[in-house]
């Protein structure tokens, strides 16, 4: 990748947005814990250690299950933004055992290999046809008509969501995911909590129309659930559901255009390629590590930690650099080098630990149905316009990728 002038950490440089890699060497040279006064946390950059802390059980996720915001030094979030957060602190992503367990025990049914393989055909056709939609008319933009209508078609199919309310899914998710930038501003809050209103109220009435007429989406499945073990209340039903939107069409959306991104700027490795189509399932896990869709995971200390001779405190935030941990010379060779081929690629774009991605096995299947489509329908795509990025960090991703077909 090209090297940034300055390669200093700030997630709020244009700059470093275009290429953050050069300030994460920089940032793993400085030390294995960094503190980062603009964000009140700290920074972990390696590998080892962001693997380490994803599954130690000192931090969380949340830190309501055990302590209350005075007791952990914290400020309640301001009232006005309490819509978002009811939404958000009721999803497994933010929640710890037990209440995580229960829920994600649930869920997983709709995810076992066995379902997912299920899906494959309806992924493959949907693919192939946006694909052919895109040659037809020569040409467009990969991220508006191929990357993001497969994986949010596909996750609403899973969740019963009507086809004629589809469209209105993607905004309400982008907005909700503006919070989960670092530092959001009260224009971005006010955004998140207005989409958060409108799409608990849709679920609301989905939820009512499902209980007196069940389906065979998830949504009925959890309506269902008898198991008092099991059984969600109608808010993390909502919850549930938004999460897995969310988290079900993002990562595979932006990992699709970093990743032709990615690959228009090697057309070595392109070609390589397009002649051998057996080489897209390394080539998703390759590209997923080489631009990170999810560039940083963040976790609250619940009790004192030590890294490195650092005592980090209990009420801490830390913050993981998946993007950093990625490119760790330490455990990838030669990193910055893109490398369709890599066989040993323990990235960690999916997380690990007990809240490692629930959809990653679909994710696959929807980047290798769409590549897969692409290589074969659309041989000679080209880069038409040279993309803009968007101005986040932490989930990374372009405005758009026009391409062309000859």
């Amino acid at each position: 990748m090209a090297g940034s002038t300055d390669p200093t950490f700030d997630p709020w440089d244009p700059a470093f947005l275009a290429d953050p890699y050069p300030a994460y060497a920089e940032l793993r040279a400085r030390g294995r814990v960094i503190r980062y006064e603009a964000t009140d946390q700290w920074l972990v950059p390696h590998h080892a250690d962001v693997s380490a802390l994803l599954r130690d059980r000192r931090l969380g996720r949340t830190y309501q299950h055990r302590f209350t915001h005075e007791e952990f030094g914290r400020a309640a979030p301001p009232a006005e933004h309490e819509p978002f957060h009811t939404l958000n602190d009721h999803g497994m992503l933010d929640l710890e055992p037990p209440d995580h367990t229960r829920i994600r025990r649930l869920v997983s049914k709709a995810f076992t290999p066995r379902t997912v393989e299920r899906l494959q055909p309806y992924v493959q056709g949907l693919a192939s046809d946006l694909v052919a939609a895109l040659v037809r008319d020569g040409g467009g933009d990969l991220l508006r008509d191929v990357a993001e209508p497969l994986p949010v078609a596909v996750i609403a199919e899973m969740l019963g969501i009507p086809e004629a309310d589809r469209a209105r899914l993607r905004p309400w998710s982008a907005e909700i995911c503006g919070m989960y930038e670092l530092n959001p501003s009260e224009e971005t809050a006010a955004k998140a909590v207005r989409a958060s209103v409108e799409f608990s109220e849709y679920l609301r009435e989905l939820i009512a129309a499902r209980r007196k007429e069940p389906g065979e989406d998830l949504i009925s499945g959890l309506i269902a659930a008898h198991d008092e073990d099991d059984r969600l209340t109608e808010q993390e039903m909502i919850s549930t559901a938004v999460l897995l939107l969310n988290a079900g069409h993002e990562a595979t959306v932006n990992a699709t255009v970093n990743g032709w991104w990615a690959l228009f700027r090697n057309p070595g490795r392109l070609a390589a390629l397009r002649a051998d189509h057996s080489l897209v399932p390394s080539a998703i896990e390759e590209l997923m590590r080489y631009d990170t869709p999810l560039q940083l995971f963040e976790r609250w200390v619940l009790d004192d930690i030590e890294i490195d001779g650092t005592t980090i405190p209990r009420g801490s935030e830390i913050a993981l650099l998946f993007g950093s941990a990625n490119h760790d010379p330490e455990v990838f060779d030669r990193p910055e080098r893109l490398d369709l081929t890599r066989k040993d690629n323990p990235h960690i774009s999916f997380s690990a630990g007990i809240h490692y991605c629930i959809g990653a096995p679909l994710a696959r299947i929807e980047l290798a149905a769409s590549m897969t489509a692409l290589l074969r329908q659309a041989p000679t795509l080209t880069l038409a316009a040279e993309p803009e990025r968007k101005p986040n960090f932490v989930i990374r991703g372009l405005e758009g990728l026009r391409v062309e077909v000859g």
